[in-house]
């Protein structure tokens, strides 16, 4: 089974923001990938541009079936379709998304906490970019 732990997050909301990648094939990690984001953008933006750039990436390894891990429960449940997505740039990255899965032929949404192991390297990554262009967090 192919996995990926994505995770986004800004510096202020909004603010600068990045994003942090993990695939991963059971413990096997195929690929890591961490990036700034243009602009200020809001954690669920990140979240959600984590996400998309997961489903790009992912695709290099199957388009078979495949679980996605976020830490963001707002973005899991909108996918899950629990909660409306009510926001217009939000919207306009759910779509996105929904695009992208036409990709695969099933798609797991799953949302584990911020101390998984997994989830924590999709930080780093992310914290990594912020840290190289903003310097590091007090």
């Amino acid at each position: 089974m192919i996995y990926t732990n994505s995770d986004g997050g800004s510096r202020g909301n909004p603010g600068p923001g990045a994003i942090g990648v993990v695939v991963r094939d059971g413990d096997k990690i195929l690929e890591e990938y961490g990036a700034l984001l243009k602009g200020k953008v809001t954690n669920n933006i990140a979240e959600y541009m984590g996400l998309i750039r997961a489903l790009k990436i992912v695709t290099k390894y199957t388009i078979e079936e495949i679980t996605c891990i976020l830490d963001s429960e707002l973005v899991v449940k909108q996918l899950l379709g629990e909660y409306r997505v009510k926001n217009p740039v939000l919207l306009k990255l759910f779509l996105e998304v929904q695009k992208l899965q036409e990709n695969f032929k099933k798609i797991t949404y799953v949302h584990k906490p911020r101390n998984d192991k997994y989830q924590k390297m999709a930080d780093w990554l992310l914290n990594q970019e912020l840290d190289k262009k903003y310097g590091v967090r007090k």
